[in-house]
């Protein structure tokens, strides 16, 4: 699991609500120059909604994308690992993926919107969740877990219609190379088509610049497969 985060870094970034799980959520929104665009969620790490997966949002509004990342942890952010381990056990996977859905039916709701179905990009736990929401939600067509962390067994892929392209670290002892082996091989056996995950000669968190086992250049190679992914999914 990451480091510590930077210190200093602010509360948790959000700018919506919208109705959710039979609640009000919040989160983060970010529209592109043109005020129109497909439609993505960003997924957060087990820190809670940063100003990393804000700017996240941010980046990929810049690329063309409204981006909707839902405040899983309702305005907490972890300042230690012990902390968000705390958090991330008290959010069950199943109340996690209902939460996500309804920020589907949000960000797919707005008519800045262009796609009918949406992406989603997650890091860590939020990588996770990305699997697990697109293994039950058809609206999703586009899924890009980053070194994305499953909490107990694997989910049931039989229903999805996602296209799925991953980022893992060959030196994440998180979530070693034979994990992603045997997740592409699940999906594989229950789809019949093999997702695209990607190693890259870096460990866990490589993407986030705030913390130490960030990898620029692997970093970079992400994104811009990430970019032309979505693009090619969602327009």
């Amino acid at each position: 699991m990451p480091e510590r985060p930077r210190i200093g870094e602010t509360p948790a970034r959000q700018n919506v609500s919208f109705p959710s799980a039979g609640a009000t959520a919040h989160g983060y929104l970010a529209l592109p120059p043109s005020g129109s665009g497909p439609g993505v969620l960003v997924i957060q790490e087990w820190w809670g909604l940063t100003d990393h997966i804000a700017d996240v949002a941010d980046r990929l509004a810049a690329a063309g994308f409204v981006a909707l990342a839902p405040d899983l942890y309702g305005g907490s952010v972890a300042h230690d690992s012990d902390e968000a381990g705390r958090m991330m056990k008290a959010l069950p996977v199943a109340r996690g993926v209902e939460l996500l859905s309804g920020a589907v039916d949000h960000l797919l709701s707005l008519p800045e919107v262009t796609s009918d179905t949406a992406g989603a990009v997650g890091f860590c736990m939020g990588g996770g969740f990305v699997l697990y929401l697109a293994a039950v939600e058809p609206r999703v067509s586009a899924a890009v877990p980053f070194y994305g962390v499953i909490r107990g067994e694997l989910p049931d892929f039989s229903a999805l219609r996602a296209r799925i392209l991953g980022h893992y670290g060959e030196q994440d002892g998180s979530i070693p190379p034979r994990k992603v082996d045997e997740l592409r091989e699940t999906i594989r056996e229950q789809t019949g088509a093999a997702p695209d995950l990607r190693l890259y000669p870096a460990g866990h968190a490589f993407f986030n610049d705030r913390r130490p086992t960030h990898d620029p250049g692997s970093a970079e190679r992400a994104w811009r497969s990430t970019v032309e992914f979505l693009h090619e999914r969602l327009g």
